[in-house]
Parts: C-alpha cells; sequence; structure tokens
C-alpha cells in the first residue's frame, strides 16, 4: 500500500467526520519538500552510539556546539540528540515550546526578533559540518503539549469562539478524565488548571504551563506535521517524539496508548517516509516493553524505543550483584520480540531522574532501588518514584562500578544513549539547581543532573591520568570505540550463557552472553559483584581474543576467568 494511501486511511480512522480536502490540501503542500529531500542510509540507527546534550549548557550555542564535534567525533559518538532547542520561555527545560518552527534565539547567538533564514543559515551549518564526520542529528519535539505561551494558546484564551480554542481541551467540570494518573505527583495536584477570571479549566498531563493539545481536531495534527516537515527538510535526521503515550484522550479510561494515539503515530511515519524514507522517529514511552512495543507497530510507527525497565534493572543487578534482574527483564515473558527494521535504545542516566515508575517496576524493586542509590535525601524525585542523581553519584564515584554499568548498557541489546558529561563522571550540580529554582519557580530536583559543562577545568582534570574524571573518561572512551568497530553489539541477537565456578558451581554473579551475526561472534561477561570471581570458560573449545576489558585475567593453564571486582571483558570469538 503507498504511503499516500496510508495516510488518506489513518486519516479517515481518526477523522471520519472531517472532509478528506483538508488532507489533500496538505499533501499537495507537501510535495515540495519530497522534491528537495536527500534520501541516507534507512536504518542508521541500529549502529548509532548516541550522545543526549543541551546546546547551552554543553558550551552556549551552535557555534560552541560545533567547536566540540571534534571532542565527540574522537569520543566515538555517530549521533547527536539534542534536548530541546525550540523556542521555549524554558520553565521545563524547553519541553515547554513556544514556537515549533523557531530555535531559542540565544542558540543561534541571535536577537529575538531574527530573521528565520539567519536560522536556516546557523543551524544548517552545523548540521552540515556534524554530517561531514558521519554524525547524524536528532532533536527533542514535544508532541503532547505547548507551551502557555504559544501564539496558539495564547489566541485560545481569549474567547470560547476563538478560532485557536479548540486546538486544546477545556472542561468547567474537572471530573472530565478522572482516570488520567497524575504524572508529577507531589509538583502538580490536578491535570485541570484554571483559566483567569472565568469558570472554564483546561487539561495538562504535565506542568500546568503546558497545556495539552487536542488531536481531535484534525488541524492540530496537520500543523504538527508541517513543522515535522520543515526540519526534516533542513536536513534533521530525526526526532525524538516526547510523551507520545497521552496523545489521545477518551473519557473512562486513563488516557495513555489509546489506539488512536497509535493512528496519530503511524500518520507522522507515513508522512515522513513518504518525503525522505530515512527520517528516525524514537518513541518516548514511559511503560512497560508489551506496550512499549506497540509504537514501534508492524514497522510502521516509531523506528526505535527506549527499554525503560531495563535501565533501572541494570542499578538492581549491581545492587544485588546478581543477574537475575537483567535476564528476567530480557527473557520473552518480558520484553517482546520487536519487528526486524526497528531497535531498543538503552540507557543509564538521561536529562531526567533516574526513573523508577510503577508503570514498570514493582513496589518492591523500587523500594529497594531506592534505598541503595538515594545517597541523600534532597535526590528524592516525586516522593520515591526516581532518583534525581548524575550516574558518578549514583555509584559514589566508583570507576569499576562506572564501567560496569556501561559496559552493560553498550554490550546488551539496543542501541547506547550517553548523558552528556557522564563520560567524565560529571556530578549533580547544586549551583545550577538553585538558580533554575530561582527561575521556573518549581523545586524539579532533576536540575541537579544537568548543568554546564566547565571546559576549561575539564581540559586540566584530563590532562592528569590519576584524576577521577580523567580515569572514567579514559575507559569509556575505549568502550565506545571499541563498540563503533563491531556491528554485533547493534545488530546481532542476544543469547545468555550459564558460567561455573571452578567448583562446578553455577554464578550467578556473572552476567555472560554472546552477541552474534551472521559475520561475528562476541561474548561479554560482567562481574556484577564486589567480589573476585574465577570461572571456568563458558565456550571451552573456542578460540576468544579481547576487545575491551576491566579488572580481567585468562589463564591459558587452567581455562579459567578471573574477575576483580566488577570486572568486565568483551571476548571476539573465533
Amino acid at each position: 500500500m503507498s504511503k499516500l494511501t496510508l495516510l488518506k486511511k489513518y486519516w479517515k480512522e481518526l477523522y471520519p467526520t472531517y472532509p478528506e480536502f483538508l488532507l489533500n490540501e496538505f499533501l499537495q503542500e507537501a510535495e515540495k519538500y519530497k522534491a528537495s529531500s536527500i534520501p541516507k542510509p534507512a536504518d542508521w540507527y541500529k549502529d548509532a552510539i548516541i550522545y543526549s546534550l543541551y546546546v547551552d549548557l554543553f558550551n552556549h550555542d551552535f557555534n560552541g556546539l560545533k567547536q566540540r564535534l571534534d571532542y565527540l567525533e574522537d569520543l566515538g559518538v555517530s549521533c547527536l540528540w539534542l534536548l530541546p532547542i525550540l523556542d521555549s520561555p524554558m520553565r521545563d527545560a524547553g519541553f515547554d515550546i513556544r514556537n515549533y518552527d523557531r530555535i531559542r534565539a540565544g542558540l543561534l547567538d541571535l536577537p529575538k526578533d531574527y530573521d528565520k533564514k539567519e536560522q536556516e543559515y546557523i543551524f544548517g551549518d552545523f548540521l552540515k559540518e556534524a554530517h561531514s564526520r558521519g554524525i547524524h542529528v536528532i532533536f527533542d519535539i514535544a508532541m503532547n503539549h505547548t507551551s502557555d505561551e504559544h501564539p496558539w494558546f495564547k489566541e485560545a484564551k481569549k474567547s470560547e469562539d476563538n478560532p485557536y480554542r479548540d486546538y486544546y481541551i477545556w472542561s468547567k467540570d474537572t471530573s472530565l478524565y478522572s482516570d488520567a494518573r497524575l504524572l508529577f505527583k507531589g509538583i502538580e495536584d490536578s491535570n485541570w488548571e484554571p483559566l483567569e477570571n472565568t469558570d472554564w479549566y483546561y487539561f495538562h498531563r504535565f506542568f500546568s504551563f503546558q497545556p495539552d493539545l487536542n488531536y481531535r481536531n484534525p488541524k492540530v495534527i496537520l500543523e504538527m506535521a508541517r513543522n515535522l516537515l520543515y526540519w526534516q527538510n533542513m536536513g534533521v535526521d530525526g526526532f525524538r517524539a516526547d510523551a507520545i503515550p497521552y496523545l489521545w484522550k477518551e473519557e473512562g479510561t486513563d488516557c495513555e496508548n489509546r489506539p488512536k494515539t497509535h493512528t496519530i503515530v503511524k500518520f507522522w511515519r507515513a508522512l515522513l517516509d513518504h518525503v525522505n524514507s530515512s527520517s528516525f522517529l524514537l518513541a518516548e514511552a514511559c511503560q512497560k516493553p508489551k506496550e512499549v512495543v506497540k509504537y514501534l507497530g508492524d514497522g510502521d510507527e516509531c523506528h526505535a524505543a527506549y527499554h525503560f525497565p531495563l535501565m533501572p534493572m541494570m542499578f538492581k543487578a549491581i545492587a544485588m550483584g546478581s543477574s537475575s534482574p537483567i535476564r528476567q527483564t530480557l527473557s520473552p515473558q518480558v520484553t517482546p520480540e520487536i519487528p526486524e527494521n526497528s531497535q531498543w535504545m538503552t540507557f543509564l542516566r538521561v536529562h531526567d531522574e533516574l526513573s523508577l515508575e510503577l508503570v514498570y517496576v514493582s513496589e518492591e524493586d523500587r523500594k529497594y532501588i531506592h534505598e541503595q542509590y538515594c545517597h541523600k535525601p534532597e535526590w528524592d524525585f516525586r516522593v520515591g518514584e526516581g532518583i534525581s542523581a548524575r550516574l558518578a553519584e549514583l555509584f559514589e564515584k566508583d570507576v569499576d562500578k562506572i564501567a560496569l554499568s556501561y559496559s552493560l548498557m553498550l554490550t546488551l541489546t539496543g542501541s547506547p544513549v550517553v548523558y552528556y558529561g557522564d563520560e567524565f563522571g560529571k556530578l549533580n550540580d547544586e549551583a545550577y539547581y538553585k538558580e533554575q529554582i530561582q527561575q521556573t519557580g518549581k523545586n524539579d530536583t532533576r536540575f541537579l543532573v544537568r548543568g554546564r559543562i566547565d571546559w576549561k577545568q575539564l581540559e586540566k582534570d584530563l590532562k592528569d591520568p590519576d584524576n577521577f574524571h580523567a580515569k572514567v573518561y579514559n575507559i569509556i572512551k575505549s568502550m565506545l570505540n571499541t563498540r563503533k568497530e563491531h556491528s554485533a553489539f547493534g545488530r546481532g541477537k542476544t543469547t545468555f550463557l550459564d558460567v561455573y565456578n571452578t567448583l562446578g558451581e553455577n554464578s550467578d554473579n556473572i552476567l555472560a552472553y554472546t552477541r552474534t551475526t551472521s559475520t561475528e561472534k562476541i561474548m561479554v561477561l560482567n562481574n556484577l559483584s564486589d567480589q573476585e570471581q574465577q570461572i571456568k570458560h563458558p565456550l571451552p573449545g573456542s578460540d576468544i581474543f579481547v576487545l575491551n576489558l576491566n579488572g580481567f585475567s585468562y589463564n591459558e593453564e587452567t581455562g579459567n576467568f578471573h574477575f576483580e571486582p566488577h570486572g568486565f571483558v568483551w571476548l571476539g570469538i573465533i
């Protein structure tokens, strides 16, 4: 079925009572983008090493980021995920979008009233420079809501008959959608916010200054589609679709993962594929794997999705010194098969808290992980539902634990996401946290895990091999570049191995697995415990060679493997 036929099919599913001429007019408009697009390899994301950053916090603006592309290329990065760059009042780190077709002026080093052609020159130049180094670029786009300063919402507030009123969700009865959970428990006390000097309320799932869009109005989906096409045409390689499980609301439901939400995503995917089949959609669906895989569809929704439950289970496995949490999470009972053209994204830390939502962890797991890693009361997020701390803080600056956690993330199923600064053990930023509370008026502890990079100090630290940051950087850089050389890590089948100690007993302390393609086989072993371990060769008779290691040695006479506490090894198999 052609993409145009699919688009018309999805339109009828979503808007059976609306005339098709609205869609047809839009599709004619879209043809101009198709003519100027340049296709790229379609499944590049399977081999990607993604680096997530805030442009301003990383190095001031896009000119500053361009100056640091050497650093990123040397690190082994092949894709940049730009955290919110679109025009915003910055009350939620840019996820409160004020204009979808404008980059924040400060990131371009331009005045607020800049000409759009200046944006296209500066940002376009950055994209060309990144692409010349083989680095793809994706960015965040919040699809579910806007800022209350967006021109649509400013108009919508004016009167009930304003043309933009129906771009949002309004009611005088706040019992509507009462089954929708409160996502920001402890920060917001309702999903409804009163409109000043009226008896109307508007609906929001996140902060009260982020009103939800109304996708029952077909003009909304077309407006969002225009924005996607504009940036695709500029050369952006893809989009992280923020908060997509909440797009379609239905009374009497929890307003999450509704069938028509999937239809909306299919519509956008078909449109992007119609114009340029190499554009990438990443689902930000904070759900159990059985729900998340639905956002991959039959290979016709998003190309990739975060494996949210795997993240806390990596932390739990290290705390317990047991392989069981990870093996169970990646078992077919928990993690379903995904389409051939799809991919999981794995991560240890991102711009948000270490999330422990009951959507995908048990109350017992949440309590255990929180107790093990929330080392300071002020790190607590949403009353026990998360921990606001950098990776180095969670592992109390233990270089071997940090390296082990990266060994897990970089070699298990999926494409990895490196959060900026974690590659050198960046710590929580108390000063930035206090600054943002003052600026936003919200005590959001996630600001602790953000903060600016002091490049002058970092360059000094990295020159000292005994410095904590240099130790972390050197081992993480080595691991990233090793992974980049072997496609089996991104494309290989994962098979867990049972391993045995020298007494012949099964060793749950060692997580071992192979990553296999038709041309390559790699074996990875991770000592999750804080004790030395000796095990027998898991694949006796196989010739092995070391790809990367930390705290590992091999006795050729006995054939035994020796691991220091939290040691690991990546082995090529011949």
